[in-house]
């Protein structure tokens, strides 16, 4: 089962300082009863862009209904 939720994160870029605002729906495939720690989620978002875990920063993350 999968669910959707809204987003807002910052990505950090390889230079200090910088980094990009993405926002959007993303779809997780894992139980819909299961909450995710702000951690998991640095961690997912990081995987799917092939970043290392402290190039996320998770500003907003609220589950669609």
């Amino acid at each position: 089962m999968s669910a959707r939720y809204y987003t807002r994160f910052l990505l950090r870029g390889a230079e200090p300082g910088l980094a990009d605002e993405y926002s959007g729906v993303v779809e997780v495939a894992h139980a819909v009863d299961q909450v995710l720690e702000p951690a998991e989620i640095e961690a997912m978002l990081a995987r799917n862009f092939q970043r290392e875990d402290d190039a996320i920063e998770l500003l907003n993350w609220s589950r669609i209904h």
